[in-house]
Protein backbone atom coordinates (compact mmCIF):
# COMPACT_ATOMS: atom_id res chain seq x y z
CA UNK A 1 0.00 0.00 0.00
CA UNK A 2 3.07 2.45 0.92
CA UNK A 3 4.75 1.51 -2.40
CA UNK A 4 1.71 2.39 -4.36
CA UNK A 5 1.04 5.99 -2.66
CA UNK A 6 4.91 6.69 -3.36
CA UNK A 7 4.51 5.56 -7.25
CA UNK A 8 1.52 7.80 -7.39
CA UNK A 9 3.09 10.85 -5.94
CA UNK A 10 6.44 10.65 -8.20
CA UNK A 11 3.82 10.40 -11.10
CA UNK A 12 1.73 13.01 -9.87
CA UNK A 13 4.74 14.94 -9.70
CA UNK A 14 6.62 14.09 -12.70
CA UNK A 15 3.47 14.84 -15.04
CA UNK A 16 3.14 18.19 -13.02
CA UNK A 17 6.30 19.07 -13.83
CA UNK A 18 6.64 18.30 -17.83
CA UNK A 19 3.40 19.84 -18.00
CA UNK A 20 4.96 23.43 -18.93
CA UNK A 21 7.39 21.72 -20.93
CA UNK A 22 5.07 20.27 -23.25
CA UNK A 23 2.91 23.61 -23.39
CA UNK A 24 5.77 25.67 -24.35
CA UNK A 25 7.29 23.04 -26.18
CA UNK A 26 4.00 23.25 -28.34
CA UNK A 27 3.38 26.75 -28.31
CA UNK A 28 0.51 27.18 -26.31
CA UNK A 29 1.80 28.80 -23.53
CA UNK A 30 1.72 32.43 -22.46
CA UNK A 31 3.56 34.54 -23.71
CA UNK A 32 3.24 37.37 -20.83
CA UNK A 33 0.01 38.96 -22.42
CA UNK A 34 -2.51 38.33 -19.46
CA UNK A 35 -5.39 40.25 -19.78
CA UNK A 36 -5.19 43.94 -18.62
CA UNK A 37 -1.18 43.81 -19.36
CA UNK A 38 -1.19 45.18 -23.23
CA UNK A 39 2.39 46.24 -23.89
CA UNK A 40 3.27 46.01 -27.02
CA UNK A 41 6.71 45.98 -28.43
CA UNK A 42 8.28 47.18 -31.94
CA UNK A 43 11.43 46.01 -33.13
CA UNK A 44 13.41 47.73 -35.64
CA UNK A 45 16.41 47.58 -37.46
CA UNK A 46 18.49 49.70 -34.60
CA UNK A 47 16.38 49.70 -31.03
CA UNK A 48 13.53 48.14 -29.43
CA UNK A 49 10.57 50.55 -28.25
CA UNK A 50 7.53 49.14 -25.91
CA UNK A 51 4.43 51.87 -25.56
CA UNK A 52 5.40 51.91 -22.32
CA UNK A 53 9.12 52.87 -21.46
CA UNK A 54 8.20 52.55 -17.80
CA UNK A 55 11.19 54.33 -15.14
CA UNK A 56 14.20 53.39 -17.28
CA UNK A 57 14.58 56.91 -17.44
CA UNK A 58 18.68 55.87 -17.31
CA UNK A 59 18.60 54.56 -20.99
CA UNK A 60 18.33 57.77 -22.33
CA UNK A 61 21.22 59.34 -20.25
CA UNK A 62 23.63 56.86 -20.78
CA UNK A 63 26.43 59.29 -21.90
CA UNK A 64 26.12 61.52 -18.66
CA UNK A 65 29.42 60.72 -16.04
CA UNK A 66 28.05 59.06 -12.94
CA UNK A 67 30.86 60.74 -10.68
CA UNK A 68 30.30 63.49 -8.12
CA UNK A 69 31.16 67.07 -9.03
CA UNK A 70 31.28 69.65 -6.22
CA UNK A 71 29.12 72.24 -5.87
CA UNK A 72 26.59 69.99 -7.29
CA UNK A 73 23.09 67.91 -6.17
CA UNK A 74 23.99 64.52 -7.23
CA UNK A 75 26.43 63.47 -10.41
CA UNK A 76 25.38 64.42 -13.78
CA UNK A 77 23.40 61.19 -14.62
CA UNK A 78 20.75 61.37 -11.69
CA UNK A 79 20.27 64.93 -12.72
CA UNK A 80 19.63 63.80 -16.54
CA UNK A 81 17.52 60.45 -14.69
CA UNK A 82 15.37 63.59 -12.55
CA UNK A 83 15.08 65.94 -15.79
CA UNK A 84 13.55 63.02 -17.84
CA UNK A 85 11.09 61.35 -15.19
CA UNK A 86 9.73 65.37 -15.01
CA UNK A 87 9.64 65.56 -18.90
CA UNK A 88 7.72 62.16 -18.86
CA UNK A 89 5.12 63.63 -16.36
CA UNK A 90 4.77 66.91 -17.95
CA UNK A 91 4.53 66.55 -21.68
CA UNK A 92 4.10 70.45 -21.63
CA UNK A 93 7.33 71.13 -20.24
CA UNK A 94 10.16 71.69 -22.62
CA UNK A 95 13.11 69.84 -23.04
CA UNK A 96 15.23 72.84 -22.23
CA UNK A 97 13.13 73.53 -19.17
CA UNK A 98 13.25 69.96 -18.29
CA UNK A 99 16.79 70.15 -18.09
CA UNK A 100 17.68 73.79 -16.76
CA UNK A 101 19.68 72.54 -13.84
CA UNK A 102 22.39 70.52 -15.97
CA UNK A 103 25.85 72.45 -16.74
CA UNK A 104 26.26 73.63 -20.21
CA UNK A 105 30.26 72.71 -20.52
CA UNK A 106 31.66 70.57 -22.01
CA UNK A 107 33.66 67.54 -19.97
CA UNK A 108 36.73 65.77 -21.51
CA UNK A 109 35.70 62.31 -23.13
CA UNK A 110 31.92 62.86 -22.99
CA UNK A 111 30.63 63.85 -26.49
CA UNK A 112 28.39 66.89 -25.80
CA UNK A 113 27.16 68.79 -23.04
CA UNK A 114 25.64 67.38 -19.82
CA UNK A 115 22.66 69.70 -20.76
CA UNK A 116 22.54 68.70 -24.56
CA UNK A 117 22.84 64.77 -24.07
CA UNK A 118 19.47 65.70 -21.91
CA UNK A 119 17.67 67.56 -24.35
CA UNK A 120 18.41 64.61 -26.97
CA UNK A 121 17.57 62.12 -24.21
CA UNK A 122 13.96 63.87 -23.67
CA UNK A 123 13.18 64.19 -27.65
CA UNK A 124 14.00 60.42 -27.91
CA UNK A 125 11.68 59.42 -24.61
CA UNK A 126 8.96 61.86 -26.50
CA UNK A 127 9.61 59.84 -30.09
CA UNK A 128 11.12 62.85 -32.03
CA UNK A 129 14.30 61.01 -32.86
Amino acid sequence: MRHTRNLAVALVTLALGAAPAVALANGSGNSGNAPGHNKTTTTTSTTTTTSNPGKAYGRFCQGEPKKHVAGQKGTPFSQCVVAMAHAAKSPKTSASSACAGLSKKHNKDMKGTPFSVCVTGVAKLRGKS
